[in-house]
């Protein structure tokens, strides 16, 4: 059996981080992610889907993304059943995050000041050159005669 799902959008609210009765960490939040298909003359389609991540996953998220962030989430898909408030019975599909990272660059995420910890970090090296621009006469020959390549 295969359960994997791998997502990237966008956070449509700040997540909060809340605490089990037995003490563990867990946040739920809810990412926009953008249909690839648009019909012409259309505006693009978006699916929200709702992420629950747990310990140390769910405080990572808490502390690192706001509204807005662009966000990578691997996990697996979960369904429950619950009942609402007017007994109407339920169920919630949801991606239980394994792992979560970052995506785009801090620009793209439209924050300014340093609010969160990682933006006082030391900015990033310039952008290594697009493979596209090179030529051939770029690029050296390895010779291979004396077999010292370990491969």
């Amino acid at each position: 059996m295969l359960n994997c799902a791998v997502l990237m959008g966008r956070l449509v609210a700040d997540p909060e981080l809340r605490t089990t009765t037995s003490g563990i960490s867990v946040t739920s939040f809810r990412i926009a992610v953008d249909r690839s298909f648009v019909r012409q003359g259309e505006e693009r389609q978006a699916d929200f889907i709702d992420i629950v991540a747990w310990r140390q996953t769910a405080d990572f998220v808490c502390r690192y993304f706001r509204k807005g962030s662009m966000i990578a989430v691997q996990g697996s898909i979960q369904t429950r059943s619950y009942e609402d408030k007017q007994g109407n019975k339920r169920t919630a599909v949801e991606v239980v995050a394994d792992n979560v990272s970052f995506c785009g660059s801090k620009a793209e995420s439209g924050t300014t000041g340093g609010s969160r910890p990682y933006e006082n970090a030391a900015p990033a090296a310039a952008p290594a050159a697009s493979f596209a621009s090179g030529t051939v006469g770029d690029f050296e020959s390895i010779e291979d005669d004396d077999d010292s390549l370990p491969f």
